[in-house]
């Protein structure tokens, strides 16, 4: 399974989602997670992404905590958490995601 984090240069929560991202994959029993990083450092970039802000989670092109008002450009995210809100998604939430993701994706594998 590979995820695309996508962050602006100098990201304060990178390591986090890094932690967090290894984090959920052990909480959800995912082991085959592969992350590559990618740097969105141009307005252009952020349009090609639909890249609303830092650290942003993909799976297949598709974010994982999908946005429907927040502006696309270059700034950091906020994720809603338990304590508050946060530079990363909660444990428990990433895992959700991450397992949704891949039940959809084995979904629509055996519609074909």
């Amino acid at each position: 399974m590979l995820v695309e984090l996508l962050v602006v240069t100098d990201c304060a929560n990178e390591q986090a989602a890094h932690r967090v991202l290894r984090e959920a994959a052990k909480a959800t029993g995912i082991t085959d997670l592969d992350v590559t990083v990618h740097v969105i450092d141009t307005d252009a970039a952020a349009r090609h992404y639909d890249f609303v802000g830092s650290p942003t989670f993909l799976l297949d092109g598709t974010d994982l905590f999908p946005h429907q008002r927040a502006p696309v450009g270059l700034a950091c995210r906020v994720y809603p958490g338990a304590c508050g809100p946060s530079g990363v998604p909660d444990i428990t939430a990433l895992g959700d995601a991450l397992l949704r993701a891949r039940a959809c994706r084995a979904s629509a594998a055996g519609a074909q």
